[in-house]
Formats: structure tokens, C-alpha cells, sequence
């Protein structure tokens, strides 16, 4: 929720309301006005005066602070609606103010002190409505009547919300475990290739015993490949659960850096105006390592396609000797960043898990200057960047 601020001595300072506060309570501060002009006043005499006004114009102002401090609010609404009730004659009802008050409380306070804070509000009500003295019953049901109603609503929202907040866990924990479940489905496919190759080498080095450089080319080359299959296999590990279900589709070629050209492709044919740039030197990655970069350059344009509207984007892959970084940012297309739409998202949680498995780190958040940006910096290992070397180096 954005903050109201002023500028004051060449600094921005915030509010401490926000701008729906303060539309929440001029809309309860006219209603009341509304009521005091048009109904008939406690002693049936219907006078309209500044006093008046200003009185129930004051009432509103310690909404203010209503989600700050909710139970200050109403003390502070309830005695100021009791004063102005006491010496401007004003109309017997439960006003917009005091229900906005305590239904604010009542919100976010616990049973025992909601309770309270309704029995006061009656009091208080009752009491000053009939200037200190018993009420009629007629007069005396209608305070009861709306406090039992107002936070009888307020209970019924906070089991709502408490409800929505567990299904909200519950899809992001199912939402891990998904995308656990397709990155081990993935690692399967990349070890099992590591293994496949691994058993050609040992064939063709037993093949060509008489020839020594054949020989070493394919030991060196099981050596590196059973390293990688190893340290994937122990990811894979970490991060298989029970209870997966088994794999039906037919496995697919898994996409890499050299696919990143046909994504912008595609997000270009979307409508969204993408610049790719590759920086360093341009080689092989660890498929593990490869799958991640596409799989969080997916995501990201996905994002921009959803949440950014008209906005351009681009796309930077940087080759650095022992890490790999890839960067999707947007411009915004001229609008506010949707921050609370992209960071709640799935799609953020799928990549920082799949930048976790790697001990990388991501950043994703807006941009201080519009739009929205995407960071993910992946280490490569000793055994990693020795791949590396020899596969831009052959």
C-alpha cells in the first residue's frame, strides 16, 4: 500500500496515514455531516450551526491512526462524538464515524478487547444520547442492535482472511513443491545424459587401447562427465520428495543458453519489444547450470507479458571466468511497477529455488528509475569452469 507524503526542507517524509485512510475518513466524516443537516436532532429541534460542524468534522480525525492504533481511535471517536453529542443537538443514531471506528478495533484486536470495546461503545452511546439519564427501550435497542452487527462482520472477515492466508501457503508450498519435483525431473534427464556418455567413453577407450592419445582424450572426458553426473546426482537428491508421481510424457531435449535466442524471439512475436546482448565469452555451461538461465529467462518475460503491459524489455547473459549471470529488466511501458503482482507470484518462487539448488542469488524488484528487473548470478564450480574451459577451448 503506497504512502501519502509531502515535501518539506528538500526531503520527502511520510504520512503516518496512508491515502486510504484518508478517503475512509472523509467518506465518514460527510456522511455524518449528511446526517447532522438532514435528521431531526436529539431534542427535536433541527438546528444547523458552525459549531456543529466543526464538531462533527473533528469526530472523523482520529480515523487517521484507525490501523495503527485501532483501540486509541475509537477511545479518541467516542469521546469526542460524546462531547459534540452533549453540546450541539445531534441527531440519536449510530454514526458512519464511530461504526468505522469500531469496526476497525474490532478487526485487529483480539476477542477479549473487542468485547470490551463494544460494551464501552454501547455505554458511551447510550449514555451520552440520552444525556446521562436511562433511555426509552425504543432508543435503547438500536446501540446494541449495531455494535453486535458491526462486530459480528468484523469476526466474519478476520476467519475470511485467515482462510485465504492458509490457501495462499498452501498453493506457494504446492508451488515448490511442483517446481522441486520438475527441476528433479530435469536433473534426472541431465544425469542419466552424463552416464550415457560416460559409458561411450569407457567403450571407445577400450576400443582404441593401442592407441594412448584416444585413450587419455576419453578418460579425460569420463573423468570431467563423472564429476558433473556425481555433484547433480547429489542435487538431485536434495531436492526429490516422496510421493512424486511418475514421469508419463516422453522427456524432451532440455533447453540452454543457446535457446535464450528463440525466447526473445518469441516474446518479440507477444508484442513485448525484447534486446538480447550476450557480454564475455561466449561457451558451453553445465546443462544444470544452462536449463537455469532459460528456465529463469522464461519466467521473467512471462512476467513482463502479464504484469508490464506495453513495456520494453531486455535481456543481458554475461559469461564472467567463474560465474554466469542473467538479467530481464523492463522499462515499466510508461506505468506504475506492479510490485506486490510479480513478487507473490509462483514464478518468483520457481526461480529462487532453482538459483538455491546452484548457491546463487537472485534479486528481483523494481527498478528505482520504472519497470521491474530480474537478477540471477550463478557460481560455477572448479569442475564446472574446467568444462567450460574445454569446451570454448577443444
Amino acid at each position: 500500500m503506497s504512502r501519502s507524503r509531502y515535501i518539506g526542507s528538500g526531503d520527502a517524509r511520510e504520512l503516518p496515514w496512508s491515502r486510504n485512510d484518508a478517503l475512509v475518513t472523509g467518506g465518514a466524516c460527510v456522511m455524518n455531516l449528511l446526517s447532522y443537516v438532514f435528521f431531526n436532532a436529539s431534542d427535536g429541534l433541527h438546528t444547523v450551526s458552525v459549531t456543529g460542524f466543526l464538531f462533527v468534522a473533528l469526530t472523523a480525525l482520529p480515523l487517521l491512526a484507525r490501523r495503527r492504533h485501532p483501540v486509541a481511535a475509537l477511545a479518541a471517536v467516542l469521546a469526542l462524538d460524546a462531547t459534540a453529542t452533549l453540546t450541539v443537538p445531534l441527531p440519536r443514531h449510530f454514526g458512519a464515524v464511530l461504526v468505522v471506528a469500531l469496526y476497525s478495533a474490532a478487526r485487529a484486536c483480539p476477542g477479549r478487547v473487542t468485547a470490551l470495546a463494544a460494551v464501552v461503545t454501547v455505554a458511551v452511546t447510550l449514555l451520552s444520547q440520552s444525556n446521562g439519564r436511562i433511555p426509552p427501550w425504543q432508543d435503547a435497542i438500536t446501540p446494541p442492535l449495531t455494535t453486535l452487527i458491526v462486530v459480528g462482520a468484523a469476526m466474519v472477515m478476520n476467519r475470511w482472511q485467515r482462510e485465504v492466508d492458509a490457501n495462499r501457503r498452501l498453493l506457494a508450498d504446492r508451488a515448490v513443491a511442483d517446481e522441486r519435483r520438475r527441476i528433479a525431473r530435469e536433473l534426472h534427464d541431465i544425469v542419466a545424459h552424463h552416464i550415457t556418455t560416460m559409458q561411450l567413453m569407457a567403450g571407445g577407450a577400450r576400443a582404441n587401447l593401442a592407441e594412448p592419445e584416444v585413450v587419455k582424450d576419453a578418460l579425460v572426458t569420463l573423468e570431467s562427465s563423472g564429476r558433473l553426473a556425481l555433484r547433480e546426482m547429489r542435487q538431485l537428491l536434495d531436492v526429490l520428495r516422496d510421493g512424486d508421481e511418475p514421469e508419463v510424457a516422453p522427456s524432451q531435449p532440455q533447453p540452454g543458453t543457446d535457446d535464450l535466442g528463440r525466447l526473445v524471439a518469441e516474446s518479440r512475436l507477444a508484442g513485448v519489444p525484447t534486446e538480447f546482448s550476450v557480454h564475455g565469452q561466449r561457451r558451453p555451461l553445465p546443462p544444470t547450470v544452462g536449463l537455469t538461465v532459460f528456465r529463469i529467462a522464461q519466467e521473467a518475460l512471462t512476467n513482463i507479458r502479464k504484469h508490464a503491459g506495453t513495456a520494453r524489455a531486455s535481456v543481458e547473459l554475461t559469461y564472467r571466468q567463474d560465474r554466469v549471470t542473467i538479467e530481464v529488466r523492463d522499462d515499466g511501458g510508461g506505468g506504475s511497477p506492479q510490485e506486490g503482482a510479480r513478487a507473490s507470484g509462483y514464478g518468483l518462487i520457481g526461480m529462487r529455488e532453482r538459483v538455491a539448488l546452484h548457491g546463487g542469488t537472485l534479486t528481483a524488484g523494481p527498478q528505482a528509475d520504472g519497470g521491474f528487473a530480474v537478477v540471477a548470478d550463478l557460481p560455477l564450480t572448479t569442475d564446472q569452469a574446467t568444462v567450460q574451459h574445454e569446451g570454448a577451448h577443444p
